[in-house]
């Protein structure tokens, strides 16, 4: 309850955001005929209530839709010790169902000898409605907190975990949901907390529907673009507190309002989010991703090489200008990190991750990276407006932006180099898009994210280009077979589990974290596999959707669940992605899982208690299917008209 307050007391303060809420229920003398002793809590979740025994009588608890903050600014900590009953908030809705779901209440007597009828408890509830432990990202100290709100097994659990983190320094399953390191400074202010609990308590009791975004603790962390792309009808989620557009909405489209949008059917999305990946494909469009963790890696000498080397499983010794995709593994061999780095000169690295990896990755390679002046480590996250320029037509815009040759012969795949758009100069320009499509990334100085935003809009237009957002980005990088960290990749998985091993350099000339493990998987096998999943009797229109966490099926048995799921409109099916495990039918012990294993099978995915037939593939598919036309026959004139 007080870990806030403590993590802040430490000679070098540790964030932890939790806050605590006050929690109602009432309690009842023994009934006429006491409940017995191993009665089990019964929950109602519409009624948003609990009821269980107490010393013969009932103690009952609600959940209500507009919690109480506790311990708000400026009020004393000790005001747990005069917590007073609250009927106007409790109020009697509360006490009907309780006594309507448990009608031998009807007649109790409420109170007790030194309890109050309708007493208040602190419920610690942090920004997620999770707890919290791992290790503290500043020392080699370990957190427990938060623990107090769930039952004897869970703590039971995290126990289990915290001293596994203790005697081996890792856990053995994946708990990164409740990994500290989620969360940095920004989500530790006193009023986002106190805004944030009060949307999360009532989500104790909700159902929450996919794509699910909180509204409390918004526009925190912004674009430069953030206003422009607005009024042009972006439609926002929040990753890591930063603002990121879902997609846009075109003038005179009328979607429903959040209330009414929750499904887990088709959504009213789905047109909109189709034509931006059509004109992805086609065209060319433009989707901030600003948000995205980027680091700057340099040294004096050889060390930033040498480090990096050793601490990522690729050979970053490579040309000056070049990208390299590559995984910062642990001793396991599991993916701590996804990342891709440009070699910018000898001796400077320039590393972009995913949004949710600033703190967790600052930490790892700070308590990895030898401690020596001449090598540096900065975060330039804020430094940099990233766009994506995605499309074949893409190349023509920049060149007439840059008035410099982006021919294959002159500009490769992931390369980089620094350029010239518009007037601003100084543009870290890469060859990659994250999805498999034609395109760059442009990382641009802060200053100039607006001008360069409104020059490639203005030389666009002739090309067809629109604003797009990542769900678009999520279609394309599904239907492509891309993995991502967080939710497909986390600190069990390996690249030889998920079919990267290209992107691993086992003879690179020096030893590397997770080498030894690889080269075990190498010569042994692996024990779980990602898969592609096509659906194939999916109606998309009528059919409940997969979203992820869907059983997979194999010859009828259990062999896995779904990672990441979405629609692509280029197959016109939907595309799951997850792992596939061999169980011995007799044992249920892991076999190694083959390539033949996953070709021989006949698979279905279980959606809601339905299964559906799919086609299982280790590789994504052939150009023919995501490149149906040639540029030169591309018909522009429906983009500019949209």
């Amino acid at each position: 309850m007080w870990a806030y307050e403590l993590g802040h007391a430490a000679e070098e303060a540790v964030n932890i955001p939790l806050h605590a809420c006050e929690h109602f229920y009432i309690l009842t003398h023994p009934l006429n005929e006491p409940l017995a002793s191993n009665l089990p809590t019964v929950v109602d979740p519409d009624g948003r209530i609990y009821i269980r025994n107490w010393q013969g009588g009932i103690l009952s608890g609600g959940f209500e839709k507009n919690p109480k903050p506790l311990f708000t600014e400026g009020r004393n900590q000790l005001e747990i010790q005069n917590l007073q009953e609250d009927w106007d908030h409790f109020g009697t809705a509360e006490m009907r169902r309780a006594t309507s779901g448990c009608p031998s209440a009807q007649d109790a007597r409420f109170g007790g000898s030194a309890d109050h009828a309708a007493r208040e408890l602190p419920r610690v509830l942090h920004t997620r409605y999770a707890v919290y432990h791992g290790r503290v990202t500043h020392c080699s100290g370990l957190l427990r907190s938060g623990w107090h709100e769930l039952s004897w097994y869970l703590i039971w659990w995290g126990s289990r975990y915290l001293a596994e983190w203790m005697v081996n320094g890792y856990p053995s399953e994946n708990v990164w949901p409740l990994d500290l390191k989620r969360f940095g400074t920004l989500q530790s202010s006193r009023t986002f907390l106190r805004h944030r609990v009060m949307e999360v308590m009532p989500l104790m009791c909700d159902l929450k529907v996919p794509r699910w975004d909180f509204q409390t603790g918004r526009q925190l962390r912004t674009s430069p673009l953030y206003d422009r792309l607005d009024a042009q009808g972006a439609r926002w989620m929040e990753k890591h507190g930063f603002e990121r557009v879902k997609y846009f909405v075109p003038p005179g489209n009328d979607l429903l309002d959040l209330g009414q949008s929750k499904t887990f059917y088709k959504p009213d999305w789905f047109d909109i989010v189709g034509s931006e990946v059509k004109c992805c494909k086609e065209a060319v469009c433009v989707i901030d991703m600003s948000s995205f963790t980027k680091f700057e890696i340099s040294s004096t000498g050889d060390e930033a090489l040498e480090s990096l080397q050793y601490l990522f499983s690729n050979d970053l010794d490579v040309p000056v200008g070049h990208v390299v995709h590559t995984g910062m593994l642990n001793e396991k061999g599991g993916y701590e990190n996804d990342c891709s780095i440009a070699r910018l000169s000898k001796r400077s690295f320039f590393m972009i991750s995913p949004t949710d990896q600033q703190v967790h990755c600052w930490a790892w390679l700070k308590n990895r990276l030898p401690d020596d002046s001449n090598l540096t480590m900065e975060d330039v996250t804020w430094k940099y407006t990233a766009l994506n320029l995605i499309g074949p037509r893409a190349v023509d815009v920049l060149s007439e932006l840059s008035y410099a040759p982006i021919t294959p012969e002159h500009f490769p795949s992931f390369f980089c180099k620094e350029m010239s758009v518009g007037y601003a100069n100084g543009i870290r320009v890469m060859s990659i898009t994250h999805t498999g499509e034609p395109g760059f990334m442009l990382y641009i100085p802060i200053e100039y994210a607006l001008h360069v935003y409104n020059e490639v809009m203005n030389m666009g237009q002739k090309y067809g280009i629109r604003n797009a957002g990542y769900y678009a980005l999520r279609s394309l990088r599904i239907e492509k077979f891309f993995a991502f960290w967080g939710q497909d990749l986390d600190a069990f998985t390996t690249p030889m589990e998920c079919g990267r091993e290209f992107q691993v350099k086992l003879d690179k000339g020096m030893q590397f974290v997770g080498q030894e493990a690889l080269l075990e998987q190498k010569q042994n096998g692996v024990y779980k596999r990602f898969t592609m999943f096509i659906l194939e009797d999916h109606d998309t229109d009528a059919d409940l959707w997969p979203w992820w966490g869907e059983p997979i099926f194999r010859n009828g048995r259990y062999v896995g669940k779904t990672t990441s799921s979405a629609y692509s409109y280029t197959l016109e099916r939907h595309v799951c992605l997850g792992f596939v495990h061999h169980f011995d039918e007799k044992t249920g012990e892991e076999l190694v899982v083959t390539t033949d294993f996953i070709n021989q099978g006949d698979y279905e995915i279980d959606i809601a208690g339905h299964r559906f037939q799919a086609k299982a593939k280790l590789y994504p598919f052939s150009s023919f299917f995501t490149h149906r036309r040639r540029k030169d026959e591309m018909e522009l004139s429906g983009y500019q008209g949209e």
